[in-house]
């Protein structure tokens, strides 16, 4: 369904950029018997609102009736929301922006028996993480290969 989240993507970036959002994702999705279009919006800095989601939901809604052809030829629902607090680093920015964040790793292969990790993001490179994590009462940097990375999203430090 790449082909549908690329066309809705055109049509909601502008619409989302100019409401003073940010995209971060689309997903086109069966659940059921049913479709559902999902565009997850931010803002800078973060804390976006319902009332923000409702906004945005409510331009792209009146935006796509406005279209002579609608994208999606099948019913479905329109949800739109935030990431969340503990939402997957999909790309460059993402990271760059998470460096001295909390976040969660999880492995392909085991890193001395462990399929995940969780620390503070210091830094990323072309191919590697390098994670600060705690160890008992020591602080102590991993280094993380990428292409051994299967998930990366922020998480919530306790």
């Amino acid at each position: 369904m790449a082909k549908v989240t690329d066309q809705m993507q055109e049509i909601v970036q502008p619409i989302i950029e100019d409401l003073g959002f940010i995209l971060f994702d689309i997903e086109f999705v069966k659940e059921g018997k049913s479709w559902f279009l999902r565009i997850y919006v931010d803002k800078p800095g973060g804390g976006i609102a319902i009332e923000d989601c409702v906004t945005v939901s409510e331009h792209i809604s009146e935006a796509v009736d406005q279209l002579e052809t609608d994208p999606i030829p099948q019913a479905y629902y329109l949800e739109v929301s935030s990431p969340g607090a503990e939402r997957p680093l999909k790309n460059d920015d993402d990271m760059q922006a998470a460096i001295g964040e909390w976040v969660f790793l999880s492995f392909y292969q085991a890193i001395d028996g462990q399929k995940n990790i969780q620390g503070r993001l210091l830094s990323v490179s072309d191919d590697a993480y390098e994670v600060e994590t705690k160890d008992k009462t020591r602080k102590v940097a991993v280094t993380v290969e990428k292409s051994n990375v299967s998930l990366i999203r922020l998480a919530i430090e306790f």
